[in-house]
């Protein structure tokens, strides 16, 4: 922990004018549990972004999930999404998880998100961020990603030789960019198929089918998504809502009409704004 440490304060002095480090860090120094080699495929890492005006930042921070159908990462979900956040204040840290296109299934995904969180909690004094305002955001399959700790997380282990695994791995928050949530009927097939494989067994389709997995512990979420999506069906955060409904927790959901599948921040589009006025409501950006 102490290497990770000095490594960690080592890129944010290296870090440029919104905070990108020079170099991701690996979440796992040693090699991440069930990797299969050791080549970048095989590493998964986080990449800080963090404000470059301290009056600016508000202390809290998001870990951002791509999508890409676990078969790829799309950068305008990753960095173009942290460069939006970290000019509102919050510190964002891109993840470059491991992918089924590259031999992975589930549980890996899962590990890299959680032990992303864990990674930003155990290093918030260097970040000067709050770990009890820790949101976690993803697009697309990043979305299932995203809501899969959601409804997965755990409070950490306290007898954990690591100091990161002593850490809560549950988000403060989640934002779920048209999602796919289902691993069901509404399912994105690609996704599926990178995640579980051809053949999953039925139970683990029901495992990672997250509507179902929706408690009254579940954070709260903003959720959007577009009826005109060709690519993932609108059901998936329609479902995902009500089961947040009937849990009782907080959401802020917004179907839109118009936007194609993986729009991101393009067009214009109204759904950052609306994700502002959200967020500054749960106290992740700072008044006006």
């Amino acid at each position: 922990m102490h290497h990770l440490v000095c490594f960690v304060v080592f890129v944010i002095l290296c870090a440029g004018v919104r905070g990108q480090t020079a170099d991701p860090i690996p979440l796992w120094p040693e090699g991440a549990p069930g990797a299969l080699g050791t080549a970048e495929k095989d590493v998964p890492t986080l990449t800080p972004f963090l404000p470059s005006d301290p009056a600016n930042a508000s202390g809290a921070a998001m870990v951002i999930l791509p999508g890409g159908g676990y078969g790829g990462l799309a950068p305008h979900e990753g960095k173009g999404y942290a460069d939006w956040l970290v000019t509102n204040g919050v510190a964002c840290f891109v993840v470059k998880y491991r992918l089924g296109s590259s031999g992975y299934r589930h549980p890996r995904m899962l590990e890299d998100a959680a032990r992303s969180v864990r990674l930003v909690r155990a290093n918030a004094a260097q970040w000067k961020i709050d770990p009890q305002r820790v949101g976690i955001m993803g697009s697309s399959a990043g979305g299932h990603l995203a809501s899969t700790l959601l409804t997965h997380f755990d409070a950490g282990n306290a007898t954990a030789a690591d100091p990161v695994e002593r850490q809560s791995c549950r988000p403060d928050l989640g934002i779920l960019c048209y999602p796919v949530i289902s691993m069901g009927t509404n399912t994105h097939e690609g996704s599926r198929g990178n995640l579980l494989g051809a053949t999953p067994d039925p139970k683990l389709v029901q495992s990672l089918s997250n509507e179902l997995q929706v408690t009254s512990k579940t954070p709260p979420c903003f959720i959007w998504h577009t009826w005109e999506d060709k690519a993932v069906k609108v059901e998936n955060s329609l479902e995902f809502a009500t089961a947040l409904r009937r849990a009782g927790v907080f959401f802020d959901l917004h179907v839109y009409e118009k936007g194609a599948h993986g729009l991101g921040l393009g067009n214009n589009h109204p759904w950052a704004n609306d994700c502002i006025f959200w967020l500054r409501g749960r106290n992740f950006v700072k008044p006006q």
